[in-house]
């Protein structure tokens, strides 16, 4: 084939492949010999790849790679990601590799780790890339055969016509990268899917287990010095002077800078640098008011009672039905702050020179982060390349640059390149937190029927975003309103895994359980009943299925063997949806030595078509088991703007012998795929409280459940005889 007769179109083929979920394209990095009996390169640097547009490049040996934007936060799309496009492009995954690309804002949209939506917003356009390219493929094979391209097939990375001729993919790249751009490429139906539904090991798993160079803190570069920063105290005070003599005396120590309220040691090592942080003596005065747990919940207390209030949702007349009521059930359920506590503590590289910023790290939002650090530097936007590592756990904290924004201030201003580094106990205590909040909930009842809901929120720094009061019960309650007041604190809070529903979720699902027991129905049937009346809605605000959440609670109620466990187990139920997936779980407890202990939960899943199922699983077992533990355990105060733990030796994780048995079941449908790294985690905490009212006759309105010891004996049976 003459090149004269091609064109060359790498740009359509980018706006093409990026029509899908409103322009979302997030590319990958794996590397695939495609060729029957091709060898994987010893070393992937010295081949010689065709630039086949900018997702995927092929070398004439057969290698693939596609470059992986995405931030990886142990939530698995550096593995699943690529398989949608493998899918598609039909090449084998045993040979795929992945490597994590670099920020690119020219070719890359939504370079983002949060809200459970990357596989979501990726399925399409994703999997489009892979077959535009697969098609590229094949019309380049079938012009050098001169044959139709329908009468070919593809199978791993090979292309066969109808006389049984075969061609490798990278036989036909430097064809297919320059010819014209399919408009229309058809997506393999479900039924036919080879890669997308099998299990597929972590592809980071050999280097995570050997401790390869691959999360952030494992980066190093030449002239690189090591920051620990000196932070206030507490949240108001500011900084009047320091003393750091003591600290420079220490060999390894470099400098010491300060910078916007807070005091940076650079030294040659982590050590040097930690031990003369702590030797530096800092006078700090108090600025403003600083507050304590007890103030909080004085101030969340008077908002629940407040007239005033946003409302974020109203249906029917809830004043009339209360006025109205022959009952009225209400309660408040309280929560508090806490940290992240990711296993790899905060850290960044950053050199900054005049021609550009160079950055390194652990960050979930890249794009923003780079944007926020040329803000703050007075340069330009360009003029910040960015590369992500593996992150040791992220869990919202790391949606935040504030430790990008340092590294990048203090190498700055010491021109040299410079690694901020926290240490646990900075990593606890210099934010970002989960906000602290509370929820009263009210329902009227009237003739044993309930004809009104009011759910208000009080919290700190923020509310509930926009779509969760559209989540159930809304549309089952003629009647039914949610608001929210909100406290404005110096505290630094922020998202935290499953933003609101961890905490909302143990909330309603809890007060749905008291409510069966106030009218004496069944609770599993109760929200049955309930789902009966949005079926059919046309309200387009709803945002859960009526059939879908109905389905995961039938289902987990069949595999939990709900009511007909021994009479040693004692169960409790939740169901619920967010992150625009439906989640049932039921927790089974069990007495052992006078306490009683979570010994298994059944959680059953629908977020539609499960690309890596050994992956789901663990994101789905991870949600549960955290939930769980910060249910029971998770507590966190402040006494004068000061944080209450430091390190785990104050602060309760739930433990590895605490952990229950998760038994995990997905729906199987051919549903678009929905969140999973966060929906399992809100319904935990009641499924939990739920069972332990039975075990213990108490309920639980306070998180974490320890912090009242009382409610958690086991009440004794009553002897007859």
């Amino acid at each position: 084939m003459s090149d004269s007769k091609i064109t060359f179109s790498r740009r359509n083929f980018i706006r093409t492949s990026s029509l899908a979920s409103g322009g979302l394209l997030i590319g990958f990095n794996l590397f695939n010999s495609c060729k029957p009996n091709a060898k994987a390169p010893v070393d992937i640097a010295d081949l010689d790849y065709k630039d086949f547009n900018a997702y995927i490049k092929i070398a004439e040996n057969g290698a693939v790679s596609i470059f992986s934007p995405n931030p990886e936060i142990g939530q698995g799309v550096k593995t699943a990601m690529p398989m949608l496009i493998a899918e598609e492009l039909d090449v084998a995954w045993s040979n795929v590799n992945v490597i994590q690309g670099d920020l690119d804002t020219v070719n890359f949209q939504r370079q983002v780790a949060g809200g459970s939506q990357s596989i979501r917003l990726g399925w399409e356009p994703l999997r489009q890339t892979g077959a535009t390219a697969r098609q590229m493929l094949v019309n380049a094979a079938a012009a050098r055969w001169g044959v139709d391209p329908s009468s070919c097939t593809t199978k791993n990375g090979v292309i066969t016509n109808a006389k049984g001729e075969t061609l490798g993919y990278g036989a036909v790249v430097t064809e297919a990268a320059v010819l014209d751009v399919p408009e229309n490429v058809t997506l393999k139906d479900p039924k036919d899917f080879t890669i997308i539904g099998t299990d597929a090991v972590n592809v980071d798993i050999d280097k995570i287990i050997t401790g390869k160079p691959l999360f952030g803190l494992d980066y190093k570069a030449d002239g690189m010095v090591y920051a620990a920063v000196v932070r206030p105290p507490a949240f108001g005070k500011k900084l009047v002077s320091f003393d750091a003599s003591k600290a420079k005396e220490y060999s390894n120590v470099i400098d010491v800078i300060e910078f916007e309220n807070k005091i940076a040691v650079l030294a040659k090592d982590t050590w040097s640098a930690f031990k003369a942080k702590n030797s530096i003596k800092a006078e700090w005065k108090t600025e403003e008011e600083l507050e304590s747990t007890e103030d909080h919940n004085k101030i969340l207390q008077e908002l629940l009672q407040n007239k005033d209030a946003k409302v974020l949702r109203e249906d029917g007349n809830v004043d009339k039905a209360f006025a109205e009521a022959d009952k009225i059930l209400e309660r408040t359920y309280e929560a508090p702050f806490l940290p992240h506590n990711c296993m790899e503590p905060m850290n960044f590289y950053a050199n900054v020179t005049a021609d550009k910023i160079h950055l390194v790290g652990p960050i979930q939002t890249p794009q923003r982060t780079a944007a926020g650090i040329a803000n703050s530097l007075g340069r330009k936007p360009d003029e910040v390349h960015l590369e992500m590592t593996r992150m040791g756990g992220g869990f919202g904290r790391r949606l935040y640059g504030d430790f990008a924004i340092e590294a990048a201030t203090i190498s700055n201003l010491a021109k040299k390149p410079v690694k901020v580094v926290y240490s646990r106990e900075d990593d606890m205590t210099a934010g970002i937190y989960r906000p602290a909040s509370k929820y009263k909930i009210k329902a009227a009842i009237k003739n044993g029927k309930i004809t009104g809901y009011h759910l208000r929120e009080a919290a700190v720094n923020g509310n509930m975003y926009g779509l969760i009061p559209n989540f159930f019960p809304a549309g089952a309650i003629e009647n039914y309103k949610v608001d929210a007041a909100n406290y404005q604190s110096k505290v630094t809070t922020g998202a935290w895994r499953a933003p609101y529903t961890n905490f909302l979720a143990f909330a309603e699902q809890s007060f749905f359980d008291e409510l069966a027991d106030e009218l004496n129905v069944d609770r599993v049937q109760m929200r049955l009943d309930l789902l009966q009346k949005v079926k059919g809605t046309t309200d387009e605000k709803i945002q859960y299925s009526p059939e879908r959440l109905e389905n995961v609670i039938k289902l987990a109620v069949e595999k939990s063997n709900w009511g007909k466990t021994s009479d040693t187990t004692y169960q409790g139920f939740s169901a619920y949806y967010c992150h625009n997936s439906h989640v049932a779980e039921v927790a089974d407890v069990e007495v052992v030595n006078g306490q009683p202990v979570v010994k298994k939960v059944t959680c059953v899943i629908d977020c539609g078509i499960v690309v890596n199922p050994i992956g789901a699983e663990n994101q789905a077992q991870g949600g549960v088991v955290d939930g769980i533990g910060h249910a029971m355990y998770g507590d966190f105060a402040f006494d004068k703007g000061v944080p209450s733990s430091k390190n785990f030796d104050t602060y309760r994780l739930i433990r590895m012998k605490e952990a229950p048995v998760v038994e995990t079941h997905f729906v199987e449908n051919n549903l678009a795929p929905t969140g999973l790294g966060e929906p399992t985690l809100p319904p935990a905490g009641a499924a939990v409280a739920n069972a332990l009212k039975a075990v213990t006759g108490h309920r639980f309105t306070q998180q974490p459940f320890t912090k009242n010891p009382e409610h958690l004996k086991v009440q004794k049976k009553e002897i007859i005889g």
